[in-house]
């Protein structure tokens, strides 16, 4: 074999030339593919993060129909506080849950004492919450680093709202909200903060405490609208959504069917499309990469054939084995394609180096220059160089089989 690698590489020095472009182009795909991978992927992941670290999690528990009806908030699909136990039972024997916070979420009117309009309530344990969505806190205007984002008596107002309002940190506000009994209620709350926006204008979601929720609503007992889940791995989400699914399939209501239902994030956001048209981007760029090479390689290997008949007559005549002939030529596509997807992994290291050195930045939404982190895995490095070489080999084989099943005498008669 080492002798096969040898002619190999002599042959392909031969012609220095071309085998420096064919090279080259394979080293050019394999940067544009990897290079598209580690920015796209940071984007993608970022976006993920921003949605599920600000608001939504990574899964979520709903009373059955409740996500089928969310847009009313209805109060009638709470969780009852023995659901609320069985699920909490199910996820403390769940490997990797960082957390889990509690939401009472409704609807109300909201009041400045001159003007009203409407706004969409989550009563939540501050604490549980900020551990559950991290990036809450970050969204919070004018609240010291460390200090709660929220007390009892106290709302957090969406931006927009605020301003339209006319309300600031400090003013005393009335939420008025109809409970699941149709009796009306209302209280006074003060103004803590206001609450950005997570991606971009719009947006009527406030926070007040879960306990001020339930009085508000007149709560006999501790219900809860979602369970919000917070993993250690976002990656494991659908498997751990699936594997908790499973466990509280057991928890039935009177129909004989599950009383709850688990949604990962993909299936309560809009942006899970976005997160999906970036995988299918890079699917077709990494289909493009496979048209360089196989055109590329392919176009190098016939040429070699063509231009080497007499050569290859010549090794049939004396005895070489068409086995041998064809290793021979299976090996240079094998060598182009393995230096190729090693030039360019290298290459590709150096050019997300730059990247994250340049501190490039990017805007999403509410959120201001968030910076570029270009990052590769070396699953994705070692896929990409695994499927540069086999479709240099794939593409090497045809020309090879040609060469190797040439008739000797017909062979040295080419002119």
């Amino acid at each position: 074999m080492n002798t096969v690698m040898k002619l190999a590489a002599r042959n392909l020095l031969r012609y220095r030339r071309r085998t420096a472009l064919t090279s080259t182009l394979i080293v050019i795909g394999v940067v544009a593919v990897l290079t598209f991978i580690a920015v796209s992927g940071s984007f993608k992941n970022m976006m993920i993060g921003t949605i599920t670290d600000s608001m939504l999690g990574h899964v979520q528990v709903h009373r059955r129909s409740y996500v089928a009806s969310i847009d009313s908030l209805p109060l009638n699909l709470n969780m009852s506080p023995a659901m609320v136990k069985k699920v909490e039972e199910a996820l403390h024997a769940a490997p990797g849950v960082a957390a889990v916070s509690e939401r009472v979420k409704f609807g109300a009117m909201f009041s400045n004492f001159a003007e009203t309009t409407s706004i969409r309530v989550n009563g939540i344990d501050p604490a549980r919450e900020a551990a559950t969505t991290p990036l809450l806190p970050a969204r919070v205007r004018d609240v010291p680093h460390g200090a709660p984002i929220l007390e009892r008596g106290e709302i957090l107002v969406p931006v927009l709202l605020a301003r339209g309002m006319r309300v600031k940190a400090g003013d005393e506000v009335v939420l008025i909200a109809t409970n699941k009994d149709g009796s009306v209620n209302g209280r006074t709350f003060k103004v803590r903060s206001e609450l950005e926006s997570v991606t971009g204008p719009g947006g009527r979601d406030g926070y007040i405490h879960i306990e001020d929720a339930r009085e508000l609503l007149r709560m006999t007992q501790p219900e809860v609208s979602e369970l919000t889940i917070r993993l250690t791995n976002l990656d494991d989400v659908e498997r751990a959504a699936e594997r908790l699914a499973a466990s509280l399939a057991a928890f039935t209501n009177k129909a004989g069917v599950p009383a709850l239902e688990v949604h990962s994030w993909q299936r309560l956001s809009p942006f899970a499309n976005i997160a999906k048209m970036i995988d299918m981007l890079t699917v077709f760029i990494r289909a493009i990469l496979v048209a360089i090479v196989l055109v590329s390689v392919m176009n190098v290997m016939v040429m070699a054939v063509y231009e080497r008949i007499r050569e290859i007559g010549t090794l049939a005549a004396i005895g070489t084995r068409p086995t041998r002939i064809l290793a021979m030529f299976v090996s240079e596509g094998l060598l182009l394609g393995t230096l190729g997807s090693a030039a360019g992994i290298l290459l590709t290291l150096g050019v997300t180096a730059v990247i994250n050195t340049a501190g490039l930045t990017f805007d999403f939404g509410q959120q201001q220059g968030i910076p570029l982190v270009a990052q590769l895995t070396v699953p994705t490095l070692a896929t990409v160089g695994a499927m540069v070489v086999a479709i240099a080999l794939l593409a090497s084989l045809q020309p090879a089989w040609k060469a190797s099943r040439m008739d000797p005498i017909t062979a040295l008669r080419h002119v």
